[in-house]
């Protein structure tokens, strides 16, 4: 394998700045890239081995992926928390059992994702992201230490609506950073390792909270719970402070070397590592452009599977005869499917690049099959609907390998911040339709809700096939017009997948 070395544009702007600080202060980085300041004032060897891009490269996984998986884990465990409360007094002692006021409950959490994404991405764009994320984290633990202080239907909608609110930011924060430090065939098996802890925190989860559902207190179990997982949360808030990377300009630990290499090895992604001035034109390309409503819809369809998932599977398995605390226990094997399908799903999309769509597709087909057979299957068949709950979360694998895709697939500081939160907004209306579907005059077969799961997930299929198509046709058309893919622009101009001629769309 040949060595990499910098296009020419970095090596006379650094000939012609070096030792100049004037040079350094007329440095364009309101069009440009930040990225420049570190490649100009390199004054070392400029080509590096594979072997140095590897010792690197593992170096940021170190650093980086246990902040992300903790803070990711520590999430979706906070999130589903009330799917647990729920077998511990929590809609007794609320008055949620009244109507759908558990599943309004559940859903409005979304609504506050919804309001809450863009602001968050736009604050982690215009200041130090790493700050953005520990205050957002800090801000959603004691939002959820609050929670027992709620005596009825109307506190606990207030709290979830800002609980969402506040964690809202984090997956569009995070998709941005690991599309700073990793080139896109590296991009979506750290999604990938990241987002499956949505899946292994389902092992560890349900064993923390039967625990503590068995303390006899004064209180009810479920306000342990919520005690325990806010201190939690607020504790590592103030730790990521201190060690999240946020990107390769910044980050403590580099040397001036690693840092270099580090920005220079991601011009193969035709896009910027960071800009901080938003740009309005990006704005209007993205939400004008076909490809971003494609995936926002998949990403609202895809998820509306995700209610009974998160919300209602361990209510579910309750119906079929089981106690409250063995209920939790037995939606352990769901996480364990979950996490590992995600791993394996991202890896492969590493592997075999041009299959990433398809392979999304292929975890679409595993919901489908999931929710016919609990649509069909009588409660009498209690092995075959734990099988069905148990694979119903092949979404969570299918929707990991997107956010790599996605965020592949769109260049431009701005557009690609702007995606990153579209994308989860899209999300997070799925997830707010979902457990509205699962009405509670329904229970515990919920025909209506599993029938629109099936129709939702089958559209959401046909929706990432016809991306790829699009994908795949404007590739085709830039190799006909003559442009071949390459990278003199990756960094100094902060173009766009549409405005740069070079980029080539991953499928």
């Amino acid at each position: 394998m040949a060595d990499h070395k910098p296009e020419v544009y970095f090596q006379e702007n650094q000939q012609h700045n070096k030792g100049s600080d004037v040079g350094l202060e007329k440095l364009d980085t309101l069009h440009g890239d930040e990225a420049v300041k570190v490649l100009v004032t390199y004054s070392g060897d400029e080509t590096w081995t594979p072997q140095e891009e590897k010792k690197l490269r593992r170096k940021i996984d170190i650093k980086l992926l246990p902040v992300l998986c903790v803070t990711y884990g520590l999430l979706y465990y906070d999130k589903v928390m009330i799917g647990h409360a729920a077998l511990f007094g929590i809609r007794q002692d609320l008055d949620l059992m009244t109507g759908n006021r558990f599943s309004m409950a559940a859903a409005i959490f979304y609504l506050g994702f919804v309001i809450g994404a863009y602001p968050a991405t736009l604050l982690a764009q215009r200041y130090p992201i790493e700050r953005v994320a520990s205050g957002v984290i800090v801000v959603w633990g004691l939002t959820l230490i609050v929670t027992p202080l709620c005596t009825n239907f109307r506190g606990i909608y207030a709290q979830r609506f800002f609980l969402g609110f506040t964690e809202a930011g984090i997956s569009p924060m995070f998709m941005m950073i690991v599309g700073g430090w990793y080139t896109k065939g590296e991009q979506s098996l750290r999604m990938g390792i990241w987002y499956c802890c949505t899946g292994y925190v389902s092992i560890f989860a349900p064993l923390v909270n039967y625990g503590i559902g068995h303390i006899k207190g004064s209180l009810s179990p479920w306000k342990y719970m919520y005690y325990f997982a806010g201190s939690v949360t607020i504790l590592w808030g103030l730790i990521t402070y201190f060690v999240l990377p946020p990107d390769p300009i910044r980050a403590k630990g580099f040397d001036e070397r690693e840092r270099f290499i580090a920005v220079s090895r991601m011009r193969v992604n035709n896009t910027s590592v960071r800009n901080t001035h938003f740009k309005n034109g990006q704005a209007v390309e993205l939400f004008t452009g076909i490809k971003f409503w494609l995936i926002f819809f998949y990403a609202f369809f895809a998820m509306i599977a995700n209610g009974p998932i998160s919300t209602f599977a361990a209510i579910i398995i309750q119906s079929l005869g089981f106690s409250g605390l063995n209920s939790l226990l037995i939606t352990m094997p769901s996480g364990a499917y979950a996490g590992t399908m995600m791993l394996l799903i991202t890896y492969l999309c590493f592997k075999l690049p041009g299959w990433r769509a398809y392979l999304i597709i292929l975890c679409q087909l595993g919901t489908i099959l999931a929710s016919c057979l609990l649509w069909k299957l009588p409660h009498s068949a209690v092995g075959g609907m734990l099988f069905a709950l148990y694979i119903l979360p092949s979404i969570g694998a299918g929707y990991a390998a997107m956010m790599g895709l996605f965020l592949a697939n769109n260049a431009g500081y701005t557009k690609r911040s702007l995606a990153s939160s579209g994308l989860y907004v899209g999300y997070c209306f799925g997830n707010l339709a979902g457990p509205l579907l699962f009405q509670s005059n329904q229970a515990p077969y919920y025909t209506t809700g599993w029938i629109v799961v099936v129709v939702s997930s089958i559209v959401a299929a046909v929706l990432v096939l016809i991306y790829r198509f699009l994908c795949s046709r404007e590739n085709k058309r830039r190799d006909e017009s003559g442009t071949t893919e390459a990278f003199e622009h990756a960094n100094e101009d902060d173009l766009t997948d549409k405005t740069n001629p070079q980029f080539r769309y991953i499928l």
